[in-house]
């Protein structure tokens, strides 16, 4: 009899305007084992948006106090907000052998890529992937396309997408951005391919299978 495959964390990166989020929520809709590690922010709630469901919204000095006592996996701050993942966000789910989606900025990633060499099972369980925009003009046309912001902050977003996009090789797949069906199509093929992966099973088939 084969077991099941070991639990994966499938990273999502892109420049902000991409559609990671969409494909974030179309994966986790059309896949009912993964689920998404919650992330932490000190910006308000935006209208529909639900503490512990969306967001973990944390006042400025709680969020300083737990990082301070090492309790996030990743953290930055993202146009004067701060973002990150609780280490607990990832490893219950991981240590309950669930797969776990994280939605995070390259910078974020590199950060789970630095606590992987550091925890083998968390290296184990890696997946990243990088969603690029197919050019800098369409991803300008995307954010302008949003109406969420003025050009000053368009124009910030742009230098931070190219600087982000000359990393895409520290990944382990890259995803040109198409079409949001496409884009969804694509991750959900990466993540398939994962768990089916040989060296993901916890023991061999039994013989004459």
């Amino acid at each position: 009899m084969i077991s099941s495959p070991m639990p994966i964390v499938l990273v999502l990166s892109a420049p902000s305007g991409s559609g990671k989020t969409t494909v974030c929520t179309g994966l986790l809709a059309a896949t009912p084992g993964l689920t998404r590690a919650i992330t932490c922010t000190t910006r308000p709630p935006r209208a529909g948006e639900h503490n512990g469901v969306d967001y973990h919204f944390l006042d400025p000095d709680t969020f300083a106090r737990r990082v301070s006592a090492g309790d996030f996996l990743e953290h930055a701050t993202v146009y004067g907000h701060r973002y990150g993942t609780l280490k607990t966000e990832l490893f219950d789910r991981l240590n309950a052998s669930r797969d776990v989606l994280l939605n995070v900025d390259v910078q974020g990633a590199a950060a789970v890529r630095a606590e992987a060499a550091r925890t083998p099972g968390l290296a184990a369980a890696l997946v990243t992937v990088f969603l690029a925009p197919a050019s800098i003009d369409t991803l300008a046309q995307r954010l302008r396309n949003r109406g969420q912001d003025s050009e000053s902050v368009i124009a910030r977003r742009l230098a931070t997408a190219r600087m982000e996009l000359e990393r895409w090789h520290e990944f382990d797949y890259l995803v040109v951005s198409g079409t949001m069906s496409e884009d969804l199509g694509r991750v959900q093929a990466i993540y398939t391919a994962e768990k089916l992966r040989c060296g993901r099973m916890l023991r061999a088939p039994a013989a004459g299978l």
